[in-house]
């Protein structure tokens, strides 16, 4: 799940400031369920940019816009719409931003609505939280499952830093050391041998961007 939240309004009226004919793209999947991107959002939206004298000539909701052929498919069916806009506005992460400018064939301005926070875990109440940063080179296998990379406020890929006090980070004091996590998930599962092995130094070129998959045919 991929975390955003709305920009503030004034911030989304300067980047609308040269355009009046507005066209609005949201999110059915992330966006929607971070209530930013689904259809009430979008009203909502419409009716404050409205207010401040802008024309909504429409709206779609891509199931998942980071998908080109779920925007695509929504673009088709508002082909005629789209030709009168200025500007698509996209409360969306900024995958679905990205994907909407590399799918729109018009050359429209595509400005964002969102901020995006983090990829996120939800838990039974419906909090999110960060869990993984996306690496590229995955060490659950010898950490307990427990992600140091995002847990650990430094990152550190060897053990507790000299500033871990009682099982807190030193950053923030009311944050449990993610080392701490991981020597205790260890030694509950009986694989401290794993903890005390040093690792290797980070391959950051596996971290390099922008990464590409091209799926075997």
């Amino acid at each position: 799940m991929i975390i955003s939240e709305q920009k503030p309004l004034e911030e989304i009226l300067e980047s609308l400031k040269e355009y009046k004919k507005i066209f609005i793209v949201g999110c059915g999947d992330c966006a929607a369920t971070c209530k930013v991107g689904g259809e009430p959002e979008l009203l909502k939206m419409k009716q404050l940019l409205e207010e401040h004298g802008k024309t909504i000539l429409g709206m779609c909701i891509p199931e998942a816009p980071c998908v080109a052929s779920k925007v695509k498919t929504e673009f088709a069916k508002n082909m005629k719409l789209l030709r009168e806009a200025e500007a698509i506005l996209v409360l969306a992460c900024g995958l679905g931003i990205q994907s909407v400018k590399d799918n729109d064939r018009l050359g429209l301005a595509v400005l964002p609505g969102c901020n995006t926070l983090f990829g996120a875990v939800i838990d039974a109440q419906g909090n999110f939280y960060e869990k993984c940063s996306m690496c590229g080179e995955c060490v659950l296998d010898v950490t307990g499952g427990i992600c140091p990379i995002t847990l650990c406020s430094k990152g550190l890929l060897n053990g507790p830093c000299g500033g871990m006090d009682k099982g807190k980070c030193e950053v923030d004091k009311d944050k449990d050391c993610a080392w701490v996590l991981i020597y205790r998930e260890l030694e509950q599962k009986n694989k401290l041998k794993k903890f005390r092995e040093i690792k290797k130094a980070r391959d950051y070129k596996k971290s390099t961007k922008p990464h590409k998959l091209t799926l075997p045919s």
